[in-house]
């Protein structure tokens, strides 16, 4: 059990805080969305019932709709496109381990079932980040435009309008705010991480340069410091 926690650390950490904060969002949102019902003489749910409304539905997806959509686009970006400086992007010239043709080590024993398989499988499994963060996001992007029908159409029905299909509600400027509203502070986040990581450091963390490396220093393996970069000369033999 202590080798797995240690082996395991970060996803479970993260996993734990996510299900806290889930957490969180289903009972305070249970006790915004009770008040409103209040408000509006209508009878009060429980936490269950809470759980199958727009109001939570909505909440929860268009905000993982946006995370899958900054992650999806990252990935991709990165392999084309580089800042200098920036232990995220690679090096400014020449191809890196990530770029090699995963063909070459089908005879590896220990490369994965994929690559030793080739052909179809390993056409989808060198994209299959891609496509899994793709397919997140847009299966997301489909619970939004559901728990969005449902709380617009709650409210429709309130004040006595025609209710909408999920289809339609995609149609809406309220879905594409609150798709917008996501989707510009998670590219600003991620952009910002870029820059500050060609300054700014943390010792012990791989999202940072070693304290000691250049600004100008650009991936984490070094060796590349850009094209401006002081060019060393061979010494002539006596």
């Amino acid at each position: 059990m202590r080798r797995f926690l240690r082996n395991n650390g970060l996803s479970i950490v993260l996993l734990a805080f996510f299900l806290v904060c889930l957490a969180g969002q289903g009972v305070t949102g249970l006790r915004e969305y009770n008040q409103d019902q209040e408000q509006h003489g209508q009878p009060r749910v429980t936490l269950a019932e809470y759980l199958g409304t727009g109001h939570f539905v909505e909440s929860v997806f268009e905000n993982w709709e946006s995370e899958f959509l900054q992650m999806a686009a990252f990935v991709v970006f990165t392999i084309g496109l580089r800042q200098k400086g920036s232990p995220d992007s690679k090096k400014l010239s020449g191809k890196e381990e990530v770029d090699e043709d995963p063909r070459e080590k089908r005879d590896d024993p220990a490369a994965p079932w994929p690559v030793r398989r080739g052909g179809f499988i390993l056409k989808v499994y060198e994209h299959s980040l891609t496509i899994a963060l793709t397919l997140l996001f847009v299966t997301s992007f489909a619970l939004h435009a559901v728990g969005g029908a449902r709380e617009y159409n709650q409210e429709q029905l309130e004040h006595g309008a025609e209710t909408v299909t999920a289809l339609a509600y995609i149609g809406t400027a309220r879905f594409w705010f609150e798709s917008f509203q996501n989707w510009q502070s998670e590219f600003l986040s991620v952009g910002v991480l870029v820059l500050l990581q060609i300054v700014l450091r943390q010792r012990g963390s791989p999202e940072s340069k070693p304290v000691a490396a250049p600004h100008s220093q650009t991936g984490q393996s070094g060796g590349d410091e850009g094209d401006d970069a002081p060019k060393k000369r061979k010494r002539k033999a006596a």
